[in-house]
Formats: C-alpha cells, sequence, structure tokens
C-alpha cells in the first residue's frame, strides 16, 4: 500500500452502541457499493450463542456476504490478535474479488486492532500469573479482580466490562510485567497511521431512543428463546469458566437457572448491563480519532436519508460510488 491516503485500499467502518442498527445499515450499504461486511463482534464469532449476540439473519445480510461469524466453537476463546488476523485475512480475499470491505460491530478493540494495525499485547504470557489472577476472580468475584485493575488503570477499567475476566487479567499481566498501564500503550498505538484509506461511521441516537431499543431488543431476544439457546449450551458442558459466557445474557440468565436470582431480575439486570455497555461503547468512540458520526434524529430517524449521507461521504473519501438496487422487500 501507498504512504499516500488515496493509494490505500478502502475500508469502511459502521461502529456505535448495541441496538443502534450497526448490521441493518453495513447489509445496505454493502448492497449499494458491492461490499462485503466483517463483524467486529466478540460474541459472534461463536457458533451456537445467535439469539444473545443478536447475530444477523440470513434474510437481514440481504445477499451481502458476511464474513467472522460462526467462526469458531464456544469452547474455544478469541483474542484481539487471533481476531485481526483473521479479519485481515478476509478483508485481503474480499479486496481479490474487487469488492469493498465494510468492518460493522462494537468491539472496539476488534476495530482498533484492524483499522490502525495495533497489537495490544507486547508482553510474553505469564501463566502462573494468570492463573493466580483467574483463581482470585473464582474466589472473591469479577468485580474484586476489576477493582484491582482500577487500583492501577482506571482507564482500561472503564473501558473493560467487568465480566470480561480474560481482558482484565491481560491488562493487570501487562501493567505488572512493563511498569506501564495498557491503557497508555493502547493511546499511543492509536496514533498509528492507517494502512486503509478510512471511512470510519459511528451511529448514534438519542440516550433515551436508545434505551428503549436495547429493551425491546432485550424483550424480543427471550421471546425469541435465549433461555432455550442458554440451555442447550449448558447441556454441551459450557459454564461460568468460558469466556464465551461471560457474555450479556448469559451469564444472567445461568444465574437464573441455578436458582441464584429470578428470571425477571435476569432480565431487569441484562437490560441494565446493556445499557452500561452502550455508554462504555460511546466513550469509546469519542476518543477515537477520525470519527464521523451520524446521529439518526438528524435525519428524522430514516434510513434511507442516513445512507444517502453515508454514501455521500463515501464517494467523497474513495471515489467509491453507489449502484442502484433493487428493494428486497417488494
Amino acid at each position: 500500500m501507498g504512504d499516500r491516503l488515496e493509494d490505500r485500499e478502502p475500508l469502511i467502518v459502521i461502529a456505535g452502541p448495541t441496538a443502534v442498527g450497526k448490521s441493518e445499515l453495513a447489509a445496505e450499504l454493502g448492497r449499494r457499493i458491492d461490499g462485503e461486511v466483517v463483524s467486529a463482534d466478540s460474541m459472534q464469532v461463536y457458533r451456537y450463542m445467535d439469539i444473545g449476540s443478536a447475530k444477523v439473519t440470513l434474510e437481514e445480510m440481504l445477499g451481502v456476504p458476511h464474513h467472522m461469524i460462526d467462526v469458531i466453537e464456544p469452547t474455544d476463546s478469541m483474542d484481539v490478535a487471533r481476531y485481526a488476523s483473521m479479519a485481515n485475512e478476509c478483508i485481503g480475499e474480499i479486496r481479490s474479488r474487487n469488492h469493498v470491505p465494510v468492518l460493522s460491530g462494537g468491539t472496539g478493540f476488534y476495530i482498533q486492532a484492524v483499522t490502525r494495525g495495533i497489537d495490544f499485547t507486547e508482553t510474553e504470557p505469564d501463566s502462573a500469573f494468570r492463573e493466580e489472577m483467574l483463581s482470585y476472580a473464582m474466589k472473591e468475584g469479577n468485580e474484586a479482580l476489576h477493582r484491582k485493575l482500577a487500583s492501577v488503570d482506571p482507564d482500561a477499567a472503564a473501558a473493560i466490562h467487568p465480566n470480561n475476566v480474560k481482558r482484565v487479567v491481560r491488562a493487570l499481566e501487562f501493567y505488572r510485567e512493563t511498569g506501564r498501564t495498557i491503557s497508555s500503550h493502547n493511546e499511543e498505538e492509536k496514533k498509528r497511521l492507517s494502512p486503509y484509506n478510512l471511512v470510519y461511521f459511528a451511529v448514534t441516537d438519542d440516550r433515551e431512543a436508545l434505551y428503549r431499543r436495547i429493551d425491546e431488543r432485550v424483550d424480543f431476544m427471550m421471546e425469541a428463546g435465549l433461555a432455550d439457546e442458554v440451555a442447550y449450551l449448558r447441556a454441551m458442558g459450557l459454564g461460568r469458566g468460558y469466556v464465551s459466557m461471560q457474555g450479556i445474557g448469559y451469564k444472567e440468565l445461568m444465574d437464573a437457572m441455578d436458582g441464584i436470582i429470578s428470571y425477571d431480575e435476569a432480565v431487569r439486570i441484562i437490560k441494565r448491563e446493556s445499557r452500561h455497555y452502550a455508554k462504555r461503547q460511546l466513550t469509546w468512540l469519542r476518543r477515537e480519532e477520525g470519527v464521523i458520526f451520524i446521529h439518526r434524529p438528524d435525519f428524522g430517524g430514516d434510513k434511507s436519508r442516513i445512507l444517502k449521507e453515508m454514501l455521500r461521504i463515501i464517494e467523497e473519501k474513495t471515489g467509491i460510488r453507489a449502484k442502484e438496487v433493487r428493494d428486497p422487500h417488494t
């Protein structure tokens, strides 16, 4: 790739908080610019975890190829380096077909790793320390481990959910090995120039509207059989010790199944944790450079108007022109 922006291959990014409508916009954009979607979602990589991760359905894909969905077993785990390697391979294959890669999702570290070639782990793994921290979390709880991180790296703690034990441990390990916070390291890495001609959209909404969408999505997930999905995963032998089962919705429903809380309480907590997650995603995006914010109310919530503006910006920045497409619902 050349050093000049115009010589770099284009990459379209659609980020934003949970339930804001990223997947729908990504598929529609893909149809109009001969694009293929690469998911940047830390839960959608797992097979069988369809409802709780709000995985895009075949119908919702609108005939646009989607990648990095259902790529590993829930007994396996995905880290940033592995994700970036797999996603970049997908992007290379998409470009080889003369199609445009559209990176879409809400996992900030995954997006950064691809868009800026960032390496989040410079240290050699310390298995003894990791085991010690995991044992501490099992004994004292995830929140107690998270407080350890907050005491040495409050910025990392603000960006990482307490239930994401693997990332909490990695941040603590980085600090132990280097004497530096992983958040300061990541800030330095963010200053790298992107290897792509990047068009980075962040879709947002008014807080009340976003929270309503989140609540409606959780209610829909429960109606669609999220509890049955969790029961099926448990029957496969998956429990709290697996990274995949730390996702919002799965942990809470396991607690309900074990009689620790009621199902109504589990739903309430899932909605609350999803709202908190959305806030963290927005905080992350506001710190990113070069982001083009697309605020839904500015377009009256009209998807066609939003798409028109995104396509205008894409053409302006990359020269890619939209093609006429037939409405798939007619």
